[in-house]
């Protein structure tokens, strides 16, 4: 913008915080949750095209919203999201998360840059151009994630380098192989030295005391995977800012929320990192984590500080997080502080509606065929072997982390098999970039399936095949059915498909509109549930097994991993 265009913004601002012209737009009468001071105080909030200009006075408007009996409070900031986990495309994440009052999302694209490299990147980076919410992109630092796993692309710090100017851009995204830093991997080295000075963010589950100084001595500064109170204190009291995720499976604000209060929320954001469509319209999505905190007694004001001023200050958003003159227009209008109930948003001094979603242009869908694999066999599933005994992972209902557990299974002909009497199924993650066609195979404990299969697209972080059941013949039902629809879900029982899921988008998301996804999900659902399976996001908490990067025992294409090691583990 030249001089002569901001001096007569600059001038119009001055006029409408004066009173001597009229606001563009004006809450009357709300009731002002000051997330500086903490009080409550009725006012008018005037707005100047996208900025505020005044509070704590009376003013006229052009347009006028009636805010009494009302409570306004800043525009909420999700500070880490895969928005490819909520299933969809970035318009319709967009659609579905702006009327609950977030305004602001940081997201890392790394899943679907895990598939597509730099073409998935640019596909986030010119979507963000057109959301009507203030979608920032995260450059991916981890493809691949890790070298036990077999990814559709690899982006250096030199393809990273080209994007860090682009107006959507804020820094390097989380940098999950913490082992790499710690064992001062070159090509990691590259890309924390690329982004020397600038915003980095976290991931370090379980790393402290100097483990944890090293890492954040590289100038990485916040982590969304803390699950304890000891784990999250012991990083904001190295400088780190803790991110309290609640997701699809990760659900860490119940132990979490005890840190938020006054001195501690200037050190706090929350993030949801991956919740797909079904539960954002049963539960919510930041607003879902704010009534949480607050339900388990965390201080009002030091919550919504939190979600708000906080998270924009750990970002370098300086120009958002308070409802304060000179500050951008996002406003959530509430009908309820500690059931955080949304009435109505305001987006850069608009309020959204339909209308707000609508003439936008996306860019056109990518990686519509992504699926390069084969169709298997029973043979293909096999686990030969010495013995019964066998390394399992142990599921953990709600968590990532995974146990490392020892059983005995059923064994035949110099062959390990599924116990799902005992709950322990196979598992298999299936490489389906057409680089390996690599088939790791192991056994998981958790699922409750007693016959049956499932198998998904989506497998952190490298997104190939991961299939678990009760036989090598459903899961390879199961595993060809997926191959055949581009990717997505898929739930078999007794060789015939019960439910499915397709995700066309990098075998990630769909080209359906949320609330159609959110009504095949349920349907999904209820058919994982009636397998046997107890848990709340079955296909969720399978994504999550091939992810080596997270305590304590994983699956790749490559094989079982321990991640405590960063090795793979002999079967």
């Amino acid at each position: 913008m030249d001089r002569a265009a901001a001096k007569a913004i600059l001038k119009q601002r001055i006029d409408q915080a004066m009173g001597r012209n009229r606001a563009d737009l004006v809450i009357k009468n709300v009731r002002l949750l000051n997330v500086a001071t903490g009080s409550i105080d009725e006012t008018d909030i005037a707005i100047c095209g996208d900025t505020i200009v005044g509070t704590y006075d009376r003013y006229d408007g052009l347009v006028e919203i009636d805010g009494k009996g009302r409570f306004a409070v800043p525009g909420f900031i999700d500070t880490h999201v895969h928005c490819e986990s909520t299933l969809v495309a970035p318009s319709e994440f967009d659609r579905c998360v702006l009327p609950r009052g977030t305004t602001t999302a940081i997201c890392d694209p790394h899943e679907i840059c895990n598939v597509m490299g730099e073409a998935g990147l640019q596909y986030f980076l010119d979507s963000a151009l057109t959301t009507a919410l203030d979608l920032r992109v995260q450059l991916s630092s981890c493809v691949p994630a890790t070298h036990l796993e077999t990814a559709g692309a690899r982006l250096k710090a030199d393809d990273l380098a080209r994007h860090r100017h682009h107006p959507k851009v804020i820094g390097l995204a989380e940098f999950m192989n913490f082992p790499g830093v710690l064992w001062k991997d070159e090509e990691t080295l590259d890309k924390l030295a690329e982004f020397y000075g600038a915003h980095i963010d976290g991931h370090s589950p379980l790393v402290t005391g100097k483990e944890l100084n090293a890492y954040l001595s590289c100038g990485i500064r916040n982590c969304h995977e803390c699950t304890s109170q000891a784990e999250a204190r012991e990083k904001i009291a190295k400088g780190m800012q803790v991110l309290i995720r609640d997701g699809s499976v990760s659900k860490d604000v119940d132990a979490l929320s005890g840190l938020i209060d006054p001195v501690t929320s200037p050190f706090l954001a929350f993030c949801t990192d991956d919740r797909n469509p079904l539960d954002i319209a049963e539960e919510g999505h930041l607003d879902h984590l704010i009534r949480r905190a607050i339900a388990h007694g965390a201080d009002i004001a030091a919550t919504y500080r939190t979600a708000t001023w906080s998270a924009a200050r750990g970002f370098g958003l300086k120009d958002r997080g308070l409802v304060a003159p000179g500050y951008l227009a996002d406003i959530v209008l509430l009908d309820d502080l500690a059931q955080c109930t949304v009435s109505q948003v305001i987006r850069a001094g608009k309020p959204v509606s339909a209308e707000t979603f609508a003439g936008r242009t996306s860019p056109p869908p990518v990686g519509l065929n992504s699926i390069k694999r084969d169709r298997i066999v029973a043979e293909d599933l096999a686990i030969p072997a010495s013995g019964p005994g066998t390394p399992v992972i142990g599921v953990l209902p709600n968590k990532i982390i995974t146990e490392a557990l020892q059983a005995t299974v059923p064994y035949r002909n110099g062959r390990r098999h599924a116990d799902p009497d005992n709950d322990i199924l196979k598992i298999v993650v299936v490489e389906r970039h057409g680089f390996t066609r690599n088939i790791g195979k192991g056994f998981v404990k958790g699922f409750g399936i007693r016959s049956g299969a499932l198998a998904s697209s989506v497998g952190h972080d490298s997104h190939n095949i991961c299939a678990v059941g009760s036989s090598d013949a459903d899961m390879v039902v199961a595993i060809n059915r997926l191959i055949e629809i581009g990717g997505g879900f898929v739930a078999v029982k007794d060789g015939a498909v019960v439910g499915e899921l397709a995700l066309p988008v990098a075998g990630l998301m769909s080209l359906k509109p949320f609330e159609a996804v959110e009504h095949e999900l349920e349907a999904l659902r209820a058919s994982v549930k009636a397998l046997g399976c107890p848990l709340a996001e079955p296909f969720l908490q399978l994504a999550f097994l091939p992810l080596p990067v997270i305590p304590h025992l994983k699956i790749t294409d490559m094989g079982l991993v321990d991640v405590d090691k960063f090795e793979l583990v002999a079967a």
